[in-house]
């Protein structure tokens, strides 16, 4: 009798348990207990919280796809307040290879001409989109995505913000054909040869 009546508290506890384990295992941004994060001990200012490093993301005619980020890496008083910045600067017919965000959604804004944009979800469907400028486009946390600027004559701008301070890349492409997986385990898992495999991976070398 006692050891049927203590079972509700166990199952109580062990679901609490489980819960307590899925919440500090979240790919989250942790809670801070001060106002802000300094590299040391010592007072900072106004500056401290200023950045400049997207200054020069107007280019209307850029030779190659460029990000500009504003990460706690660049501006240091982001850390632990979950947001950063980039822009993305596309030439004419460039291209933002499929990549994800492990610890962050995306929110895009198109500044300037258009993007096709997309993204595909854990039951493979590809959710894509043309975006006109002031379009906004949201990527969900750690789905693989891209942007491409289809116009052949305009170079192309987006804003995107993310919901972290660091919110990591792992592009497709290059963490699958650049970071020394045999190659015949390439050729067997996308349904092709070594040569064509080793043709790819010189080719991201580049």
């Amino acid at each position: 009798m006692a050891t049927s009546s203590r079972m509700p508290i166990i199952l109580l506890l062990g679901l609490a348990l489980i819960l307590a384990i899925s919440r500090t295992t979240q790919a989250n941004d942790p809670d801070i207990l001060t106002d802000f994060l300094t590299p040391n001990s010592s007072s900072v200012d106004a500056s401290f919280f200023t950045f400049s490093g997207l200054s020069a993301y107007y280019n209307p005619n850029p030779k190659n796809f460029t990000v500009l980020k504003a990460t706690m890496n660049e501006f240091p008083a982001l850390n632990g307040q979950s947001v950063s910045y980039a822009v993305l600067q596309f030439p004419a017919a460039a291209v933002n290879p499929p990549h994800t965000h492990p610890r962050s959604a995306e929110l895009l804004l198109v500044m300037l001409g258009t993007l096709e944009v997309g993204f595909v979800d854990t039951k493979n469907v590809l959710y894509n989109q043309t975006l006109q400028t002031g379009d906004m486009f949201v990527f969900p946390k750690g789905l693989v995505h891209f942007q491409y600027n289809r116009n052949h004559n305009q170079s192309a701008i987006a804003i995107s913000a993310f919901g972290s301070a660091n919110g990591g890349l792992l592009s497709v492409p290059k963490s699958v054909f650049t970071t020394g997986i045999d190659d015949n385990v390439l050729a067997m898992s996308f349904k092709t040869d070594v040569p064509t495999v080793q043709k790819i991976e010189l080719g991201l070398k580049k």
